[in-house]
């Protein structure tokens, strides 16, 4: 997963997840689709997405830099943006319970799809791998993940591997059009010889894995 063209690429991506209080979702949401793009003048948002299924009331959202120089002078600028302190985040801030960061990179065999049309919804899948980091696992779960592109079942957007947060973790985005449609692709998939023999082979060396059902909120990119 990351020999080669990962050490050679700078660019990162910073995956950021806040826990909203449960009564400010509907505010928080609204506030961020109104003031969002006070943010996306100083870098670019890859997506940004509310949970629906396998959590509640958490947003996450990807951020993309150059490299940590870039990032550390975006998070310099916004300190000093009147505009997105005093409207956004003096205002957001009291709605949150917890914020997370992760430092990421976009595997180099993948690179970050689009959907095929708008108003479908995103499966984030996160793999807690074994110790070891991808010289021990990488070629079973790119294999794994082959196999269930090459199927048809779901559409991929995109592959992250920590690099700051809990380590041999891998963030997995696949798109469908519907939540119906994600269930009837993935029971194909587990009948499918395909796909059964490359998900066995990369358990071996998994520790857990979680999932989110996620719906775009209307300032994503990814829609």
């Amino acid at each position: 997963l990351a020999t080669g063209p990962r050490q050679k690429n700078s660019i990162f991506y910073e995956i950021r997840t806040y826990d909203i209080k449960p009564p400010k979702m509907k505010d928080f949401v609204e506030l961020a689709n109104k003031y969002f793009h006070l943010r996306t003048a100083h870098s670019e948002l890859v997506g940004f997405w509310s949970a629906e299924l396998g959590a509640m009331n958490k947003v996450v959202h990807i951020w993309k830099y150059e490299d940590f120089a870039h990032r550390a002078a975006v998070r310099h600028a916004l300190a000093n943006d009147k505009d997105w302190q005093g409207k956004f985040i003096s205002a957001a801030l009291p709605l949150m319970e917890k914020q997370h960061n992760e430092v990421a990179y976009l595997v180099p065999w993948c690179q970050i799809g689009k959907p095929p049309k708008e108003g479908g919804v995103y499966e984030w899948v996160t793999f807690q791998m074994k110790p070891g980091g991808p010289a021990l696992w990488g070629e079973a779960f790119r294999a794994a993940i082959n196999a269930h592109i090459n199927t048809g079942y779901t559409k991929l957007i995109g592959v992250f591997h920590t690099e700051y947060g809990l380590l041999n973790t891998v963030h997995v985005i696949w798109w469908n059009e519907s939540p119906d449609h994600r269930a009837a692709g993935r029971h194909s998939a587990h009948e499918d010889a395909r796909v059964v023999a490359a998900v066995r082979d990369s358990v071996r060396y998994l520790e857990t894995q979680q999932n989110m059902l996620l719906i775009p909120l209307p300032c994503s990119p990814l829609k």
